[in-house]
């Protein structure tokens, strides 16, 4: 991660959309390698699985599983991505279920460009443990 922080970016200071086009990705590679290592899968089953779990539906569940735990400016990140005007809607999803995706998002995008994987792990682990 050096590579990520080699250019003193305030983080903070990064818009909404910003940072959910990060967490994005980090939710998804997240959401990949634990389906990996639960079994050798082909990859067309990998792919179905993982979309059901990184759509806006499932995001949005997800979200509102861990909000309890969320510290303070966790909240305040989440809320500035919920919030933030979208130019589109995902096909197939509701626009509260997008715009609380795009919120846990920006929440996965601040704690990584922070550095802050461990909470990211804690995190992603709550929403997989707290009663599928």
């Amino acid at each position: 991660m050096d590579i990520l922080h080699k250019k003193n970016v305030d983080v903070s200071s990064l818009s909404p959309l910003t940072l959910a086009f990060i967490g994005d990705t980090v939710f998804d590679l997240l959401t990949r390698c634990e389906l990996v290592c639960e079994a050798n899968r082909p990859v067309n089953a990998l792919h179905n699985m993982a979309s059901k779990r990184v759509c806006a539906a499932a995001q949005a569940e997800a979200i509102k599983k861990i909000m309890p735990l969320l510290t303070e400016d966790e909240t305040a990140v989440f809320k500035r991505g919920r919030n933030a005007h979208v130019g589109s809607k995902a096909k197939n999803a509701s626009s509260s279920d997008y715009h609380y995706a795009t919120g846990l998002e920006s929440l996965f995008g601040w704690l990584w460009l922070k550095g802050e994987t461990d909470r990211i792990k804690y995190l992603y682990s709550e929403i997989n443990n707290s009663g599928d």
